[in-house]
């Protein structure tokens, strides 16, 4: 399950409402998607898009909000697991009034 330092990809939560028994072909085709696309995220190959998310708000009657959050949740996570550098915050400079 989902959690905030450990956040589950939106298709792993995707595999959880899918009624028990539904082939992916199904599925697909409900959402008017391919198979492979809907494979990709039901496996975290690849990300959730908007107009994913759109299409499964729809057909799952949640918001879209809900995954994009995830999806951004997951990617946050997996950026924070990348060597970045070392970046030095921004000095703002006070603007004189004249």
């Amino acid at each position: 399950m989902m959690n905030m330092l450990n956040p589950a990809h939106p298709g792993e939560v995707l595999r959880q409402w899918l009624p028990e028994g539904m082939r992916i072909e199904d599925a697909a085709e409900q959402l008017h998607i391919s198979r492979t696309s809907l494979s990709k995220v039901l496996n975290a190959k690849s990300g959730l898009t908007a107009p994913m998310a759109l299409r499964l708000a729809s057909w799952l009657g949640t918001s879209p909000d809900l995954w994009l959050g995830m999806q951004l949740q997951w990617d946050l996570r997996q950026a924070r697991k990348l060597r970045l550098p070392k970046i030095k915050p921004l000095k703002r400079v006070e603007a004189s009034t004249s």
